[in-house]
């Protein structure tokens, strides 16, 4: 070995720690582009103030950063799957950021939807990789423990994005501080994508014996048939009327043309975008209806009590942020906890959980009910906390149980269409409670009255997520095994390999 050899190897983290360093680099890349699902809510009155601009506008730099973002998360994670995790990954991060940069500077509403676009798009690609490269690199209890983190950060991310922007906005100023809410991201894209090119394994090495298919036709099927179910729900506040629903059956009839040519690819010999065989696995099928389920309650309980927070009690954007922390907090502690235990206690964690986010959201009805409203926020600050802790046995366990089976090589695309039904949820959520929250204020002007009505719709959500857990409670996590693609193409045992 020569002395320039040496010192590299020597110089070189052990393989566990180097594990522990890709895993964090993940982990700041998807806190980047889930925090800015949320950031940007407490920006628009910034955005609406340095740029103008109609209603409409405002709304699809909401909606097309989410709309983006779902249609992107299946076939990049069969890319990453297929190609290359790590470059598909560092592409994104790449993406991100310069469409980060782009919206900082963006002259107007139509560059600053692009750009929006572009980060949606970017988040989609890079959040699959994420759950693949856990799938690749952990096995058993530890990566239970790796998707608690991952469930951690996404908890986080998601609370403290109105807190977050709420401060940087408080510094920066209302005309321009909505900048600042996208150039934070810059350093930390800058940061990551040389780091990631670095630390994560290029591609895990399994002898297939051909390289994989992208199935280009599928993606497209696909994409089209995500599109027209989101675009209605992404847009139901914008769209009057009820001819924006007739997109819905136009949706389902697409990805049922979608579920034929996936199967008629497959006869074929072709690799297809989405193995439908992974339906027939209990864990997978119930924990991919679980997280639809629970995302369309979870993530709509921040829309109607910003709306509540903000436009009721009169709270600055820092003030409602800071009331929604004890959330954020409470995931933050449970979700590295519940990864620990759930290869023991299986999806019966996941219940509890369920269980606690459903106690924690009744407090917060009961603390907006009965306590003065100048005293409202301080009392909704436990049931919050109970809700958070909840929500961090629930996120990361269930995709810890429903990626068990998945084999190593399709992590990414399995990964990317249980996001895509959480996406799919978070848009129907929104639009439920929307619908009921705004029906209520018109016809009476009650902001209580049409919290709580929403909230009732959020906590019915909630509770329609217990059945497929408890359904697809089949017992702990099936420890180290992962099952084979097809004889001769899995990655169990000795056959799972990675390369540096």
């Amino acid at each position: 070995m020569s002395g320039r050899l040496a010192e590299r190897t020597a110089a070189a983290p052990p393989a566990g720690r180097r594990r522990g360093y890709a895993l964090a680099v993940c982990l700041v890349a998807v806190f980047m582009t889930l925090l800015d699902v949320s950031i940007v809510n407490v920006a628009l009155p910034s955005i609406r103030t340095g740029l103008g601009g109609a209603p409409s506008g405002l709304q699809w730099i909401l909606s097309g950063y989410s709309l983006a973002f779902g249609l992107l998360l299946v076939p990049a994670g069969r890319i990453g799957d297929a190609r290359s995790r790590r470059a598909t990954f560092a592409a994104g991060v790449v993406l991100f950021t310069a469409a980060s940069l782009a919206a900082g500077f963006a002259p107007g509403i139509g560059v600053l939807i692009a750009a929006r676009l572009a980060q949606g798009a970017a988040g989609g690609i890079v959040t699959p990789q994420v759950a693949g490269l856990i799938q690749q690199l952990y096995r058993g209890d530890e990566r239970g423990r790796a998707f608690g983190l991952l469930g951690g950060a996404i908890g986080v991310a998601t609370a403290a994005g109105p807190l977050l922007g709420g401060a940087i906005i408080q510094v920066a100023g209302a005309a321009e501080g909505w900048r600042w809410v996208f150039f934070v991201n810059v350093p930390i894209g800058v940061a990551v994508v040389p780091l990631a090119l670095r630390l994560l394994p290029h591609r895990s090495e399994v002898a297939t014996g051909r390289r994989q298919s992208l199935d280009p036709v599928g993606v497209a099927i696909l994409g089209a048939g995500v599109t027209a179910l989101l675009l209605p729900l992404v847009q139901a506040q914008e769209w009057p009327g009820p001819l924006k629903w007739l997109l819905v059956p136009a949706a389902v009839a697409v990805l049922a043309g979608f579920v034929r040519w996936e199967r008629r690819y497959r006869r074929r010999g072709g690799d297809p975008v989405v193995d439908l065989t992974l339906f027939r696995r209990r864990s997978y099928a119930w924990g991919c209806a679980l997280a639809l389920a629970y995302f369309a309650g979870f993530t709509g309980i921040f829309f109607t009590l910003t709306l509540f927070l903000q436009n009721h009690l009169h709270e600055s954007a820092l003030e409602a942020g800071a009331t929604i922390t004890p959330f954020a907090v409470g995931s933050a502690i449970a979700a590295p906890i519940a990864g620990r235990l759930v290869a023991r206690t299986g999806r019966r964690l996941v219940i509890a959980g369920l269980l606690l986010v459903t106690a924690g959201l009744a407090g917060v009805y009961a603390a907006t009910t009965f306590a003065p409203e100048p005293y409202a926020s301080a009392a909704m600050a436990l049931p919050l906390l109970v809700a958070g802790l909840g929500g961090g046995a629930v996120v990361s366990p269930n995709q810890t149980v429903t990626l068990s089976e998945v084999p190593r090589d399709e992590g990414g695309s399995a990964a990317g269409v249980l996001q895509t039904g959480q996406r799919i949820g978070t848009a129907a959520g929104i639009a439920a409670v929307g619908a009921v929250f705004f029906a209520t204020l018109g016809g009476t002007g009650d902001y209580p009255a049409a919290f709580h009505h929403g909230l009732l719709v959020l906590l019915g959500l909630i509770l329609l997520a217990v059945l497929p857990a408890v359904a697809g409670s089949t017992g702990p996590v099936v420890r180290g095994r992962a099952v084979p693609r097809r004889a001769g193409c899995g990655t169990t045992g000795s056959q799972a390999r990675w390369r540096w």
